[in-house]
């Protein structure tokens, strides 16, 4: 009988404090580093406690951009940009080297990420300003993405990403936040959502048309308010499908 083997990842570190709680369901996390939430103190933290449950590290850059959580896009010079990103990686590993940890990932947070992902120029400014990890680093991005294609053809390895608490629009964006239809919180319909792209390579657009996806790791959102329940009952029903998380 066929298996499959899926990481699930989580963003983390943005002042929930839930970690502790959702990392024994989870074999990825991506830690806010500083752009839109996140300092020292709690990027340490959340890298010791990701360490004590083996769960890869990411880093979780973002647009500089605390007072709108990082959602929105900016108008901001490339340079200053890059400088930022840069800034927020060089802290973020400054910390996991005195720890003794090594980085495994880059994801782009929110509105960055969104933005990357269409946008020739943003897709470049981005990995200017990851190029230095490009030999070490994996990336997640969205599957058929701008700036996957880009990131493979520059010699980064690419992790294609979907995610499991969010509708999709026919184009394969996500359903803007403002929508009611942003989010699945509900466990079961998380499952019903996430098989057909595990097994299938299809997911269900809004529209209820179907569209081909690929995914190595599937999000579940830590600020979702059913996170913990949605992975609690992934990891009883997951395996029940021959899907194994990949640890």
């Amino acid at each position: 009988m066929k298996t499959w083997q899926m990481d699930i990842n989580c963003d983390v570190g943005e002042g929930i404090g839930n970690e502790a709680d959702i990392f024994p369901f989870i074999s990825s996390c991506n830690i806010s580093c500083g752009g839109h939430v996140g300092d020292v103190q709690s990027m340490r933290e959340v890298i010791l406690l990701a360490r004590k449950y083996r769960v890869k590290i990411g880093a979780h850059p973002s647009y500089p951009d605390k007072a709108n959580f990082g959602r929105e896009v900016m108008d901001i010079p490339a340079d200053a940009l890059i400088q930022s990103i840069r800034d927020q990686l060089d802290t973020f590993n400054s910390i996991l080297k005195k720890e003794g940890d090594q980085l495994h990932h880059i994801k782009a947070h929110g509105a960055l990420y969104n933005q990357t992902a269409k946008d020739a120029g943003a897709a470049d400014v981005y990995l200017e300003a990851i190029k230095e990890y490009k030999n070490t680093t994996i990336v997640y991005a969205p599957f058929g993405s701008v700036v996957a294609s880009k990131a493979q053809t520059i010699g980064f390895e690419v992790w294609p990403e979907a995610f499991a608490d969010r509708n999709y629009n026919p184009d394969l964006s996500l359903v803007s936040r403002k929508s009611e239809k942003a989010l699945i919180e509900d466990p079961k319909k998380v499952l019903d959502h996430i098989l057909p792209i595990i097994k299938e390579g299809t997911v269900a657009a809004v529209d209820g048309k179907i569209r081909r996806i690929e995914a190595k790791t599937l999000c579940v959102h830590g600020d979702t308010p059913s996170a913990l329940e949605i992975l609690m009952y992934l990891s009883r029903e997951l395996p029940k499908h021959q899907v194994n998380l990949e640890k």
